[in-house]
């Protein structure tokens, strides 16, 4: 999403986003020296918040949820993206309509930037702001149909429930170039899209090195563990397991970013992924004798960052596929030349993501 912030140095105010790998800039409209510090940062604020419940439209789009009746989950975020249309108005309206009432957080948020902006009474900053949001609208827009150039380029570093099969194919082009990841993976991808497709070519590596090596795919698997994020193994064990047993790739890595997203949202979807969870605790428990009680106990309630579950995701296959490449060369030792062991690896990956592209989507 895109944040809002005075330069108290130039006395301006600003917009920027992430682009993947770092922030830009840029500025919204130039303050007066007489207006309120307050209500100029006020103002950012709002507008900040106001760009969030937007793109909040696109990563928990209404046709990724499980119902869409009337008042249904995806009925209220069906609502909330049609707002879109009274944000403009909203903003250039002199006054707010007596007595109307406001159904969605867009209104609502439209509805908190219109009044600064009327407190700070300039026609001018009002139409700087409202190109502004005009411009981030538009960037949402475009994302939604996979452009994720210029401003929407902002959507690299969210997490979404839903993904376009033309994201996919991108990330899975870019993965062939470099099955290794690129600089391109993080900066002009949908993170979801990007995990899906690594998770296809993960599983490539996994199986090439299992066969080179003569170990077990989950040994293989087991090699990735990461002193600083111990359940990394865990996403990485589940959707080799899943593809093993001929599951879609894309059927595999989209309840794990969703079921995250749940928890970042306060609750959990469903119970018996946490009865699993339980009972596993409950064991380890029971078999080590240990002394803590079972409040004790730090139960996660999802292998990914629940704040960035796409992005963790991906970071983890690619991690997965870097330790698939070292476990290849040091079972080989020194028997070829680094290049060429490197060559093989590549060559034989992509053969064996080739054979199962059907299974992708």
């Amino acid at each position: 999403m895109t944040r809002y912030a005075i330069d108290r140095a130039h006395n301006t105010l600003l917009a920027q986003w992430d682009t993947g790998i770092g922030d830009t800039a840029t500025i919204v409209a130039r303050l007066t020296h007489d207006q309120l510090h307050q209500n100029t940062r006020r103002l950012a604020a709002e507008l900040t918040r106001l760009s969030h419940v937007c793109w909040r439209s696109y990563t928990h789009p209404a046709n990724a949820a499980d119902r869409h009746g009337p008042h249904s989950l995806g009925w209220h975020r069906q609502q909330e993206r049609d707002a879109f249309t009274k944000i403009l108005p909203i903003l250039i309206a002199t006054a707010r309509p007596a007595d109307q009432p406001i159904g969605t957080k867009v209104e609502q948020a439209a509805h908190a930037v219109a009044h600064t902006l009327r407190v700070l009474d300039t026609s001018q900053l009002t139409t700087y702001v409202t190109t502004d949001v005009a411009a981030e609208l538009a960037a949402i827009e475009q994302a939604e149909r996979g452009d994720l150039s210029e401003r929407a380029q902002q959507a690299v570093t969210l997490s979404r429930e839903d993904t376009s099969p033309l994201q996919i194919s991108q990330a899975d082009t870019l993965l062939h170039d470099n099955p290794f990841g690129s600089q391109a993976l993080f900066t002009e991808v949908d993170p979801t899209a990007a995990a899906i497709a690594a998770a296809h070519w993960f599983y490539a590596a996994v199986t090439v090195t299992a066969q080179h090596t003569g170990l077990h795919p989950i040994q293989v698997i087991a090699g990735a563990a990461q002193s600083d994020k111990p359940l990394a193994i865990e996403s990485l064990t589940d959707i080799t397991t899943a593809l093993n047993a001929g599951a879609r790739t894309r059927h595999v890595v989209m309840p794990l970013i969703r079921n995250a997203l749940h928890v970042a949202d306060g609750h959990v979807r469903g119970i018996r992924d946490i009865q699993h969870r339980i009972a596993a605790v409950q064991e380890l428990i029971g078999k080590t004798h240990t002394d803590l009680g079972p409040d004790a106990v730090y139960l996660p309630l999802t292998s990914l960052d629940p704040a960035r579950p796409a992005p963790d995701l991906l970071d983890n296959l690619l991690h997965g596929i870097h330790t698939c490449w070292h476990l290849f060369q040091h079972h080989t030792g020194l028997q070829s030349p680094a290049s060429e062991l490197r060559r093989a690896f590549l060559t034989a990956t992509r053969q064996e993501a080739a054979a199962r592209t059907e299974r992708l989507l």
